[in-house]
């Protein structure tokens, strides 16, 4: 590409540039026309996304990664049908990923990581092929690949285990506290009769009338099941 001729130019002068794809860095000279790339990386750009970017159709590779930029990440982008590889990491974005970017069939290189996104992560195609390190760094996210699950179905059995707890818990004191009231009502009748009656042999009887009385139904339930016993045999 010659860009200065004339009398005092006779030489021809080739431009050249350093530009990270695919996460790999390339020094590029004798640039082609058609070469179709962005990389504005480690800079200190602030703001948002322009939309307009999703009008590139050509584009081929996208990096904006460590910089500033704020804002979401432009749903057009979906359209970009040459994209091969997209680099927006190490940024300030927030939102969800747009699920247009599954319509991106050529896109094998795809890094958000390091920013503050949240939501699921899409599924399907070029998706499917992409793993941790693509989305590490942002907190809210949640899904496939990571393990991360957008759901609360693993909160549930411990949650169950909790409620079936507390319930045998509370089932478990019912015979107790009912025993304890009928014995506190008992303790406060027998007591009631000895101080106003005076008459400890006759409560020592009417106990022991009481404990015989279930030493028989014993005795009796035992001879029942003697004689069942007998006549089977």
């Amino acid at each position: 590409m010659q860009y200065m001729t004339g009398e005092n130019y006779s030489s021809r002068y080739y431009d050249s540039v350093v530009v990270t794809m695919k996460g790999n860095i390339y020094e590029l000279q004798r640039i082609l026309t058609t070469f179709t790339t962005i990389d504005l990386s480690n800079n200190r750009f602030g703001g948002v996304i322009p939309a307009i970017i999703g009008d590139l159709k050509s584009l081929k590779g996208l990096n904006l990664s460590h910089n500033r930029i704020t804002g979401v990440i432009p749903k057009n982008f979906g359209g970009l049908d040459n994209l091969e590889w997209l680099d927006l990491s190490s940024n300030m974005l927030m939102g969800e990923i747009p699920k247009t970017l599954t319509n991106l069939h050529f896109l094998s290189v795809l890094n958000l990581s390091q920013n503050q996104l949240v939501g699921m992560i899409p599924t399907g195609k070029q998706f499917d092929t992409f793993q941790n390190d693509s989305y590490e760094g942002n907190q809210g996210l949640c899904g496939l690949p990571l393990s991360k699950s957008c759901h609360n179905d693993e909160k549930l059995p411990t949650e169950s285990a909790t409620f079936q707890h507390d319930e045998e818990f509370r089932f478990g004191w019912k015979p107790v506290a009912i025993g304890y009231a009928c014995g506190v009502v008992f303790g406060i009748l027998l007591g009631y009769i000895v101080f106003f009656y005076r008459k400890p042999e006759w409560s020592i009887s009417f106990v022991e009338c009481i404990l015989n009385q279930r030493v028989r139904k014993k005795s009796n339930r035992s001879n029942a099941n003697t004689r069942r016993y007998n006549q089977r045999r």
